[in-house]
């Protein structure tokens, strides 16, 4: 799964790399978490690619309230195209959730190493994504979230964790966001683990486990922790 991850990367360097407007004042996070609002980009029909924060834990159109997204934070690749509360997103709605590094963590006897997990050249990168809108048949108003599709690890991640986000390459970021485009075929082999030679893990701090923690500590790199 991707249930942490972080986005450092100065705005102006983001805008640069991914070839759309980003705000200056977007700041940087050091411990990305679940219902916090994350940085993505969608397509737009002439072809641009457009900014914006979403909620993440995606929320399906047919929801009764906003907490069904907390249990929405990922989607599995093998089985987007058909589950309810993703099919939809997946062939309309995708997105690109901006990252430079996420959290993994594992079992190490009684107690569970967190690793950061990077580009070896700590370059920002692009975990696939979907995003929807929900009305709040209560209170009114709307609500816009996404979700992180995951796939099975690559051999860097895999004795750390089974499954690990889809970070798309460049040259898949026009077709996957695309909102003309929705043949699965043409879709579906892009959601594949990333090159494992080009990225890197390290044992950091405990310090991440805490949500509530923002700041660099949570991603210095330590001695891993005794068994």
């Amino acid at each position: 799964m991707c249930g942490r991850f972080t986005l450092r990367t100065n705005p102006h360097q983001l805008a640069l790399i991914f070839g759309c407007e980003i705000p200056s004042d977007l700041p940087a996070s050091y411990n990305v978490a679940p219902t916090q609002s994350v940085a993505a980009l969608r397509g737009c029909e002439d072809g641009q690619r457009e900014f914006t924060l979403l909620r993440w834990g995606l929320i399906p159109h047919w929801a009764k309230e906003t907490s069904i997204g907390n249990r929405m934070i990922n989607a599995r690749a093998e089985t987007i195209a058909e589950k309810p509360a993703f099919r939809s997103a997946f062939r309309q709605r995708r997105c690109l959730v901006l990252a430079d590094g996420y959290f993994e963590w594992q079992k190490m006897g009684k107690s569970k190493q967190p690793f950061l997990i990077r580009m070896c050249d700590e370059a920002p990168f692009a975990m696939a994504g979907l995003w929807e809108s929900w009305s709040d048949p209560q209170q009114g108003g709307t609500v816009a979230s996404c979700t992180v599709i995951t796939t099975e690890a690559n051999e860097l991640t895999r004795p750390i964790h089974d499954r690990m986000p889809v970070i798309l390459s460049a040259e898949s970021y026009d077709l996957w966001l695309n909102p003309r485009q929705h043949d699965h075929d043409v879709l579906l082999p892009l959601l594949r683990p990333f090159d494992s030679h080009a990225m890197v893990a390290n044992p950091v701090s405990p310090r991440v486990n805490n949500p509530r923690n923002n700041d660099p500590e949570c991603v210095e790199v330590v001695a891993p922790a005794a068994d």
